[in-house]
């Protein structure tokens, strides 16, 4: 990495370097999380070392004192160390990129509605709790309660790294606020995670493939409706799919904005076609479809979350809807780990 990054630095002196202003900030950006990893491994290491010193001289001589900051630097670096190994497993294409995230209710009407409204306040404290940023690039709200749809723009390092594992379908069991006979519902919402593309990659779309719609936006629960058609609608033709941007304040800035989020989907499409022909050569079962869900919320007559592809499980369902999914984000990093290693 110091190599790397001494390169780097090497290339952002030369006199010509601003001549392409956007390549130019790409490295800057690269050269950054260069940086980060370097100084977090440093760290690392400091602390540990500091720790066997530390470990040493009470070994020697008991000191209540030294014993107490022993324990919570040990707990500190401990920490420190999860969250370095955990980045370690983001090493995919496009893990470092920020992420689209889409959240399509099943059937069901407002029970479903209401279940994709909770994991939209799932994803928002989640990324809240990790410094991320959210913006609701499209919402279309619930008949009665939640949404039918909603699109959020996940911005910040490894975003779309953490939250790919989020992709596919969440069920929840509960006894339903909308049922007066208080019976149990089973819901299901489909969520889609898509990495947001820089200018590197080239996704070519041609114009007479889209239909373009535009419509009056309104923001979430409707707290603000445009008196002018500002929000955008893309509709891509030879594949059906749609994709939709109100949060802008323009039409032409929405347009922009959608069309970003059909190149993203558009490569989504490929790297899941090269995937499931890998998985034909090499004899895999890949789960697709909407009846393949990924994990269960459950809330009746117990409480647990539970992922069905690690098989990790928390029976603080309460604390999960409140955004706490980083041990299930590492358990399907270890599981996906586990699969290009299987030795």
């Amino acid at each position: 990495m110091n190599e790397r990054i001494a390169e780097n630095e090497a290339k952002m002196a030369e006199p010509d370097f601003w001549t392409d202003g956007a390549n130019a900030q790409l490295l800057i950006d690269e050269n950054n999380e260069h940086k980060a990893k370097r100084d977090n491994f440093v760290q690392l290491r400091d602390g540990i070392e500091n720790l066997e010193v530390t470990q040493s001289l009470l070994q020697d001589e008991t000191d209540a004192e030294m014993q107490a900051e022993f324990e919570v630097d040990l707990t500190k670096t401990k920490q420190l160390l999860e969250k370095y190994r955990l980045e370690q497993l983001l090493d995919e294409p496009y893990d470092a990129s920020n992420a689209i995230l889409e959240i399509h209710p099943g059937a069901g009407g407002t029970e479903s509605q209401d279940w994709g409204e909770m994991l939209m306040r799932m994803y928002t404290r989640w990324a809240s709790a990790h410094n991320f940023q959210v913006e609701i690039a499209n919402y279309e709200a619930g008949d009665e309660a939640g949404v039918k749809s909603v699109t959020l723009l996940v911005t910040g390092h490894n975003a779309f790294g953490y939250l790919r594992s989020e992709r596919g379908v969440h069920r929840l069991v509960r006894i339903s606020p909308f049922d007066s006979a208080g019976r149990r519902h089973t819901s299901f919402a489909s969520i889609d995670v898509m990495p947001e593309l820089d200018g590197t990659v080239d996704v070519e779309i041609n114009s007479d493939d889209l239909r373009v719609d535009v419509f009056r936006s309104s923001g979430a629960g409707g707290q603000h409706i445009n008196k002018t058609s500002s929000a955008v609608r893309l509709t891509h033709l030879p594949t059906g799919i749609v994709v939709s941007s109100q949060a802008q304040r323009s039409q032409l800035q929405n347009r922009e904005t959608a069309m970003n989020m059909l190149k993203s989907k558009l490569y989504q499409v490929e790297v899941e076609k090269k995937e499931q022909e890998r998985a034909k050569i090499q004899g895999e079962q890949l789960e697709i479809g909407w009846g393949s869900q990924i994990r269960s919320y459950v809330f009746h007559p117990y409480t647990m979350v539970k992922d069905h592809r690690t098989n990790y499980e928390s029976h603080d369902g309460n604390a999960v809807m409140d955004g706490d999914l980083d041990p299930f984000i590492d358990a399907y990093l270890q599981w996906k780990l586990s699969q290009k290693n299987p030795d």
